[in-house]
Parts: C-alpha cells; sequence; structure tokens
C-alpha cells in the first residue's frame, strides 16, 4: 500500500459527516456560484436548449474539480495526496448528502451518564450487533493509515459493491486504534469501518475491493466521550488518558483498543468526535 491519498483523521466521515453539534458540511462553502460558468444572457441566446445542457455540463465538471482541488490543497498540509480518481466518489457523496439529516446514525441505547458541574464526562451505551464494511491498513503514519482506509470505504458506498448503487452515508466513521501498554504511542496499524444501512443489514452488498471486509460485529457496551477539534496522535493520546480518569471503573474496559468515532468532516471548523472505551465481554 503506498501512503498516497486523503487524509482522514478519526474515521472523520467525509462531506460533513453531522455530530452531535450540527457542524455545517464543509462542502456546503463550495457551491456552484463559485464556479465558471456561462452568464445568463449568453443562455438566453440558445434557441435549442444546447447551450444550456453545455453550461451544465461544464458546471458538474467545474465543481468536481473544485472539490477535488479542495481536498488534494487540505491534504497536502498533512504530506498526502488526493489522487484524481478520487473526483467522482468525492463528487457523488457530496451530491447526495444534502444536509446532515440525511445521514443515518448508527442506533445505540442510553444506559447511563456521568455529569460534573453539567457537563457530561461520559455516556455508557449499549449497541446491537451489526454489520460494517472494515479495511485494516498500515501505513507509514497513523494519519495516512487513517486516509487510505477511507478513501478504500468511500469507493465501496460509492458503488464498487456488488449491487453497484450509493449505498448511502452512515455516522459515525469508527477508527479502531491501538496502543502500547502505556498508551503513549499509537499503532499506525489501524482498522477503519462503515456502518451499513439499516436496508442493506440483512444481506450487505459484497465489496469489490477484496481488502474490504463485512464484518459482523457483536452487541456491545460502549463508555464515550465527546470531544472537539482535530484527531491526531497527540489528541488522541489525551483524550484516551482523560476518559480513563474519569471513568470509575477503567479497569472493566478492553486495554490498548480504543475507537475513535468521527462525526464531521475533518476540514470542517468545529469537529465533532468521540473516544470510545469498549466493556470487555
Amino acid at each position: 500500500m503506498h501512503p498516497g491519498n486523503c487524509r482522514m483523521n478519526g474515521g472523520g466521515g467525509l462531506d460533513g459527516i453531522g455530530g452531535g453539534g450540527g457542524s455545517e458540511s464543509v462542502y456546503g462553502t463550495i457551491t456552484l456560484e463559485d464556479l465558471e460558468s456561462f452568464s445568463e444572457d449568453q443562455l438566453s441566446d440558445s434557441g435549442n436548449g444546447s447551450l444550456e445542457e453545455e453550461s451544465e455540463t461544464m458546471e458538474d465538471e467545474g465543481q468536481q474539480d473544485r472539490l477535488l482541488r479542495y481536498w488534494q490543497d487540505a491534504a497536502r498540509g498533512h504530506q498526502v495526496e488526493v489522487p484524481r480518481d478520487m473526483a467522482e466518489p468525492i463528487q457523488q457523496i457530496t451530491s447526495n448528502n444534502n444536509g446532515q439529516h440525511d445521514r443515518e446514525r448508527v442506533p445505540f441505547t442510553l444506559i447511563t451518564h456521568k455529569e460534573k458541574c453539567g457537563d457530561v464526562l461520559y455516556e455508557k451505551r449499549h449497541y446491537e450487533k451489526a454489520h460494517w464494511a472494515c479495511i485494516t491498513v498500515h501505513e507509514d503514519t497513523y494519519e495516512q493509515s487513517i486516509c487510505y482506509g477511507f478513501m478504500k470505504l468511500m469507493r465501496y458506498i460509492c458503488q464498487q459493491n456488488s449491487s453497484g448503487t450509493y449505498l448511502g452515508m452512515t455516522i459515525p466513521i469508527l477508527t479502531v486504534i491501538r496502543t502500547d501498554e502505556n498508551h503513549s504511542v499509537l499503532s499506525s496499524d489501524v482498522t477503519v469501518a462503515y456502518y451499513l444501512p439499516t436496508e442493506y443489514q440483512a444481506q450487505p452488498p459484497q465489496p469489490s475491493d477484496t481488502e474490504i471486509s463485512i464484518e459482523e460485529w457483536p452487541a456491545t457496551i460502549v463508555y464515550t466521550r465527546a470531544f472537539a477539534g482535530a484527531t491526531n496522535e497527540v489528541t488522541i493520546i489525551n483524550e484516551i488518558r482523560t476518559m480513563a480518569e474519569v471513568l470509575d471503573s477503567p479497569a472493566i474496559c478492553v486495554n490498548g483498543s480504543f475507537i475513535v468515532a468521527g462525526y464531521t468532516n475533518p476540514a470542517a471548523v468545529n469537529r465533532q468526535n468521540e473516544i470510545w472505551f469498549l466493556e470487555r465481554p
């Protein structure tokens, strides 16, 4: 696996994957008004509609290029590249997601929560067993591993599956991370996971990419803590340590393997994330 591709820290999902804070989609800042297109006078001169059709085609192509360049510019700041063949999946997911309400959330039951001075320190949730599309990758850095895995899942969501259809985005996108015994170093070996929408849970479309597997995760008790901002090695390690401090009995949770749940685009200003600790079976 080569380290190129876009950055997706913390599995933050693409587009403006809506989190608990209702952050606006980053792609909402890239509109047709930003694109170079024909003027209204030029369009009105057309008698057979061909100019309008040509304009729409140019606008579609222009939007696709603008979206791709946006991703490429953001990724270069993290020393990764977005390949040209990602232009269509990026545009497809963008055009199919007209707001956060279109994204299905992974269902759960809230068991309890702990507060201090009005702030929620953590929530205890129950997640039912469900099918997830997963890919495990190992790149030179954590960011590259996240990126490579999510790019693969994007293609799976966008028609590279046995149904040949766009499956639809769900939130959150999960990243299973691993640490050393002291929780001071993140492994670049990560698993990125996408929850199959409800309509596909009974019969999940099979991925065209053999590196992606469909897994049935068992019912699980999860302790979650929300945090905002960037997800990188430093912030994740800090969040793991903070979560361990606020939990009443951290020993009941799996040690050395954690999950980062991403609800918003990694380029969004107010990114919404969660750190998950899994209760031991």
